[in-house]
Order: C-alpha cells, then sequence, then structure tokens
C-alpha cells in the first residue's frame, strides 16, 4: 500500500521537482513547461528571468514548500509579485511568484487592512475608499503592496504620514528553515524593526497588516511645463518647497518623451518638467501654495484640481505597460543652488542625454521622524532623493548606466550615503548594506545572520549571508 505524506508535513524532504509538486497547490514549473514564460515575465522587460523552478504559490504552505525545497537543493529564492521589483536574471533560482494570494481585507473599525503576498495598491484603495480610508501607496497602483512597504514605501501623502513601512503592524512570513511565523512589535522586536525597510533580506511575507488613514480626496495631479524652462523652474522649486507644509508633498522631473501619437500633442518628442502636487486641504489652500509654480512658466498641460483619492494614479501617471529600464538614485542632505547647476549641466534640456527621467523629490515632513514602533526604514535624514531612470533597448542599453550614474555623481557633494531602497536597483548585497550606518547595519546583519546565515534569500536587494563580504 502506498502511503501519501501529507503536503503541509514540515518534515517532507522536498529533493526533486516531484516532490515540489506534489507538496503545492499552486503550479510548479520548469523552463521546458508551458506558461513558464508568462509566470515569470518581470514588468522591467530589460530583464529575462531564468530560474530553474517557479513556484506559484496560493498560500503560505506553498511558500514554505518552496523555501524548503530550495534550502534541500542548495537554491537560492526570489519572489515577485508583480515584477516590479526584480534587479537579476534569477539564475538557477527558486522563484516564488504570489500573484495569485491577492486578498484583500478592509478592517474599518480599526483602521487597518489585510493583504496577501500578491496584492496590489489599486485593490487596496478601492476596499479601502467606501470606509473614507486610504493606504499609504506609491506613485502607481499597479505596484504590489509587500515589495513596496518592505523597502520603505514613498508616496504621494509621504510628508504628511511617512513611509508606508512606519504604518506595519503585523507581518506572516517564511524564513529559511521553512517555518511560517507571525511577527510583531512583542513576538520578535528585532525581526520586526528589521523588516520594515530592509526589503526581502530575512524571507518571504505572505500576509501583511497595516494601517490606513483618514483620507477621502485631495488638492492634486501634475504640470507639465516646456523642458526650455528647466532652469527656472528647478530653482524655483528648490525655493518653493521650504514653504509648504507638511500637507503638501511633490516632486519634479526633466522628462524625454518618445514621439508617441498616444501621448498628448504638446508632449510628443519634447523634453518637458513634470511637477507632482499633492496637497490634504482645501482646493482655494492647495490653489495658492502652487501660484509660485504656475507663475514660473507657461503651462502645456495643468491637471490640478481636487480628486477622490482614488484617482491618485493620475498625479504621477506613471507607465502601465512593461517596458526595458535601468534606474538608479541617491538622496541629498540639502538641495542648493549649486547642485541643481550641476543636474542641469549634465541632464537640462540642452544636453542630449539618453535618459527618460530625472527626478527629485521632496522628503522631510513626517518623512524625518522615527516611526512609532521604529523601523529599518533608510532616509529620514535626507532632504531630497534623486532618481534616474533610463531606456535598456538597444543601442541605449551600452551607455545608459554609464550616463545615469554619471547624473548622481553630480551631486556627491550634497549626497548621503545612497538612494531609498526602492530606488537602488541592481546592487550587490554589500551596496544593500552600506545604505544603512555601522550602528543599523550591525543589527540588521545580526538578525540575517540567526535566520539566514546561508543566504537561501540571496537575490534581489537582500543583505549579505553570513561569510559574505561586507564594503
Amino acid at each position: 500500500m502506498t502511503t501519501t505524506v501529507p503536503r503541509t508535513d514540515p518534515d517532507f524532504v522536498l529533493s526533486t521537482i516531484a516532490d515540489l509538486a506534489a507538496a503545492v497547490r499552486g503550479p510548479v514549473l520548469v523552463p521546458a513547461d508551458e506558461g513558464f514564460a508568462f509566470e515569470v515575465a518581470p514588468f522591467n522587460t530589460s530583464y529575462a528571468p531564468r530560474p530553474a523552478v517557479v513556484v506559484g504559490a496560493t498560500c503560505a504552505a506553498d511558500v514554505a514548500a518552496a523555501v524548503r525545497f530550495a534550502a534541500a537543493t542548495g537554491r537560492p529564492v526570489a519572489v515577485q509579485a508583480t515584477g516590479h521589483g526584480l534587479t537579476g536574471a534569477l539564475e538557477g533560482a527558486v522563484l516564488v511568484t504570489t500573484g495569485r494570494m491577492a486578498e484583500v481585507a478592509v478592517d474599518p473599525v480599526a483602521g487597518t487592512a489585510r493583504v496577501g503576498a500578491g496584492a496590489r495598491w489599486r485593490a487596496v484603495i478601492d476596499a479601502a475608499a467606501p470606509h473614507g480610508l486610504a493606504p499609504l501607496n506609491g506613485s502607481s497602483s499597479g505596484v504590489g503592496v509587500v515589495g513596496y512597504t518592505l523597502g520603505g514605501g514613498l508616496g504621494p501623502l509621504a510628508r504628511r504620514y511617512g513611509f508606508a513601512a512606519d504604518h506595519v503592524r503585523r507581518a506572516q512570513l517564511v524564513t529559511a528553515d521553512g517555518a511560517v511565523r507571525e511577527v510583531d512589535a512583542t513576538s520578535d522586536p528585532e525581526l520586526f524593526w528589521a523588516l520594515r525597510g530592509s526589503k526581502g533580506s530575512f524571507g518571504i511575507v505572505t500576509e501583511l497588516e497595516f494601517d490606513l488613514v483618514p483620507v477621502t480626496s485631495l488638492h492634486g495631479g501634475f504640470v507639465f511645463f516646456p523642458g526650455e524652462a528647466a532652469g527656472a523652474l528647478l530653482h524655483a522649486w528648490r525655493e518653493w518647497v521650504t514653504t509648504l507644509p507638511e500637507e503638501t508633498t511633490t516632486s519634479i522631473a526633466v522628462l524625454r518623451m518618445p514621439p508617441d501619437p498616444s501621448l498628448p500633442p504638446p508632449l510628443q518628442g519634447r523634453t518637458v518638467v513634470h511637477l507632482r502636487f499633492a496637497h490634504l486641504g482645501p482646493a482655494d489652500e492647495g490653489a495658492a501654495l502652487l501660484a509660485p509654480m504656475r507663475a514660473t512658466a507657461p503651462a502645456l498641460l495643468d491637471t490640478v484640481a481636487d480628486m477622490p483619492y482614488t484617482a491618485v494614479d493620475g498625479i504621477h501617471m506613471d507607465p502601465t505597460d512593461p517596458l526595458p529600464s535601468w534606474h538608479t538614485g541617491t538622496t541629498l542632505r540639502e538641495l542648493p543652488a549649486e547642485a541643481v547647476d550641476a543636474l542641469l549641466v549634465v541632464a537640462g534640456p540642452e544636453v542630449e542625454v539618453p535618459l527618460i527621467m530625472v527626478e527629485l523629490r521632496h522628503l522631510g515632513g513626517a518623512l524625518a521622524r522615527p516611526a512609532a514602533v521604529p523601523d529599518a526604514v533608510v532616509g529620514r535624514d535626507a532632504a531630497f532623493a534623486l532618481w534616474v531612470l533610463g531606456p535598456m533597448a538597444p543601442p541605449l542599453a551600452e551607455v545608459v548606466p554609464a550616463v545615469g550614474r554619471a547624473v548622481v555623481a553630480s551631486v556627491a557633494p550634497w549626497a548621503l550615503r545612497g538612494p531609498l531602497l526602492n530606488f537602488l536597483g541592481e546592487a550587490h548585497p554589500a551596496d544593500v548594506a552600506a545604505l544603512w550606518d555601522d550602528a543599523d547595519r550591525a543589527r540588521l546583519l545580526a538578525v540575517k545572520r540567526r535566520l539566514d546565515p546561508t543566504g537561501v534569500f540571496g537575490t534581489g536587494h537582500v543583505l549579505p549571508a553570513a561569510g559574505d563580504r561586507v564594503a
């Protein structure tokens, strides 16, 4: 008689693909299988993921089985919800895709949301809105909740409410030993501190619970200006932001637009300046705050008005279709006139550079204050964040990284340790570790040694495992 081992049995050693397939409810695919390419497809199409096997997880038990298989076969584990956070080829890895774990539950009395590993912000926004609540999502509602939040999370309400990670109450995660753990501020304070702000170094988060905020609408949108006015606009912006209250969050970018007929005619094939504005207050107050920037140059398009929070994507207008890209950035302790001049020299409208966007985000406000329950988010000492995005289509792919790094280097005299973690781009674990000061880095590495000493979670934005070199 044949005995079937229960798939939830943690002592079942998963040493073959067949074992793994028998232990999970979701699909288990290898490169030769139909559906493999679709399952591993990233949002950033400059990457072509080549994992050894992909597990389409449906629950925490599926994730645990995938991690146990990876540990038993000596393979690293990677995780992908929407593909926005992919930073490598995943050669030989076990890739866990979590898009099937997309449940969202809002508790309007507690003012919280509980989401699965594959949930996107759009689902949370729509579930929270009928209760007069909103999440601290980023500029695009198509991004996954978990990866964004664990990396800090900088969105349109950031100066008023801080980083998204600051509002996490509880996490369920699978650690390198294949165990499913519930973690909060009391059950494992060091892991809870480390998890919120350091992304995927310690496990795969399968469920997240976090606070929502009492926001139903805002005064926001964007203004597109001619690229020829970039110098005047960037200098005006850096002075203007010092006058803004915490209720206002803003960013500005120099964009080089393609000659795409789907774009509004005033933008097609032009270099433009894109001002983003989000104000938690009445229309007259928001308009008065924005007036100095509107007076700096004539607008090509101006959409700033009262909007329901459900329309928040209309502020940044991020791309919704996959595209090949490369990015990096840094944080700045200040933005003097000399720093703006340095950026204009290397990326202003008169310079021919193969970049899509050079962006400055205003930080400070609640972002500068510690979370009520302290976490490991970097960037609280920064006044601004710089982000550079370039296309990775041939032949530009050969030069874009060097050009992008040159833009970041131009502001080195005013830069801090590096970018916010979610804006880092492809990086070695030592580069990830370098984002923290010595004391916080030591705390993080101690948690890494305790929970993942061999580096089972060794892909993406992760800290070095025990024995790895830390620069």
